[in-house]
This record gives C-alpha cells, structure tokens and sequence, in this order.
C-alpha cells in the first residue's frame, strides 16, 4: 500500500509540524482544526520556517513553495478523513477527546486508511478498540520542534499487524525520520525515561539540593544532554508532563508518583513557555512593527 494523502488531527504545536514534515515528503496533507484562526497561524508558523530553511540554503525556493502545495487547510475532519490513507492524531493528551475522535472518523475513512495517534503516554490498544480497524491503528510519536527532532517512535499495540509498523516505517523515511519500534507500554520508551528525570529534578528543586539552573546545567554539561530536565518540563508544558506522571504512576506504580511542587506548580498556572512562567520566566517578546 502506497501512502498518498495525509490527514493530521490537530493544527497546535505537534500538529503544524507533524503536517510541516508531511507536505516536505510529498504528501498531500490536510491539516484539520477547529477554526480558521487557528489554521491560519499555523500555516503562517510553517511557512516562516520554511522561509528560514530557504534562508540557511537547507532548502530551495522550489521545495518551499512544494511544501506549501501540498498543504490544504480543513476545518471538517469527517471530510478530510474520506480520502485519507493516514490520520495521524495530534490532539490534547486526552483519552476520552482521542476515542470519539477515532470512533467518529472510522465511520467514513476509507477502509484501507491507517489510523495513528502521536500521543506520548496512553494506549493506543485503547484507541483501537472502539474502531473497526484495530489491525491497522499504531502510535506514531514525534517529537518537538518536529522539523528537527530525527526520532519517530512508532508503537505497536495489540493487534497492529507488521505491514503496517512497514509502512509506518516508510513513511517515518519519507520524512527524514529514524523510527524504533516499541511494544506498546506506559510511556513507551522516551516519554517514561523522560517523565522520570524530570519528576526527580523536580524533587532535587523541592528539597533545594540545587537551582533550577544548576540542576539544568549539570544534566547538560555532565551528562550531555541539550536541554536540562527543568528547561524540558517548561517547554513540553508542565500540565502536560503531570498528566504524563500521573497515568505511568496509575499504571505503572509509586516511582512515578508526581513531586508535590510540580503539582503546586500547575495548581498556580505556571505551565511552562506558553503562558510564560513555569519553573522560569518568560518575558513577552516585543512585536514587530
């Protein structure tokens, strides 16, 4: 099965650059959003770093303007899913938001299309189970900035069959994307080491072994990782990364447990970079004139 249309659920952060790699592999791509706000500055965010790409010389004017081909804006998910041979979901962390999505759109996706959820914790089995197509549903998790980040994890749940992990993996290709294959699990691998670091980072802050800054500047330093734990939580969302907590901790046991300051944090709205303040500030860049 070749894939030549792409459905992306979702036109946020995850969203716009799930479609941005998309429309750069050649894929016709839909991206699916509630308003025609929210679709515009999306386009407007791929475009500009489209333009950049063009700017660095790591893209020519030619695929800039492909790219932008083959992106379509679609408000209708239930029309843009009837000619889908992939949906990937990018959604709000949300069982319930992912379940009556899938559950709706299996009714009128053609019945050859993959489903995938870009989800970085909860079950895609799950997912599955309230469609006729559980065969042919898999997680496909990307990572942020996505034009950026090379891994793909592709997560196989209880009945996804081996064609379909094989075109996952063709497509993860396409877009420029090293793919690893996991069984599916809580957190699968990334999320669950990731929500484990940054929890125990949060507790070195609570029980002032360190500053945020030093507890972030000796993970980059000493253990070579580009962004510390702290810097990652607020990039990522702190509501996000909570809700991550505590679906491993019910899933998987007491050493998820959430630290209690990162509850605090969440209960006092510091999320992170996109309300700008969560373990750091985030001064409101000036506009442009």
């Amino acid at each position: 099965m070749k894939i030549q249309n792409v459905v992306v659920l979702g036109a946020g952060q995850m969203g716009r650059g799930i479609a941005q790699v998309s429309a750069m592999a050649g894929y016709r791509t839909q991206m699916v959003d509630v308003s025609d706000e929210i679709l515009r500055a999306a386009q407007e965010n791929i475009r500009k770093e489209l333009e950049k790409g063009v700017s660095l010389g790591k893209l020519t004017e030619e695929q800039r303007d492909q790219t932008l081909a083959n992106l379509i804006l679609e408000k209708d998910p239930e029309k843009a899913a009837r000619s889908a041979d992939l949906v990937i979901e990018a959604l709000p962390e949300d069982m319930k938001l992912k379940i009556s999505t899938f559950a709706r759109l299996d009714k009128v996706a053609p019945a050859h299309a993959i489903f995938a959820s870009n989800t970085s914790s909860l079950s895609v089995t799950e997912m599955a189970a309230v469609t006729t197509r559980a065969p042919r549903i898999l997680g496909m998790h990307f990572f942020n900035p996505v034009h950026k980040m090379k891994l793909l994890e592709l997560v196989q749940a209880l009945e996804t069959t081996q064609e379909v992990i094989q075109i996952a993996e063709e497509v993860g290709r396409q877009m420029g994307k090293e793919t690893v294959v996991v069984r599916e699990s809580p957190g699968f691998i990334t999320s669950r080491i990731n929500a484990m670091i940054g929890n125990e980072a949060f507790y070195m802050l609570q029980e002032g072994v360190a500053t945020a800054q030093d507890i972030d500047k000796a993970v980059k330093l000493g253990l070579n990782h580009p962004m510390g734990p702290l810097e990652m939580g607020d990039m990522v969302g702190l509501d996000t990364r909570l809700h991550v907590l505590e679906y491993l901790h019910e899933t998987l046991g007491d050493k998820f447990r959430p630290c209690p300051l990162m509850i605090q944090y969440v209960k006092a709205g510091r999320l992170g970079r996109k309300v700008g303040r969560g373990v750091y500030d985030y001064p409101a860049q000036p506009k442009k004139p």
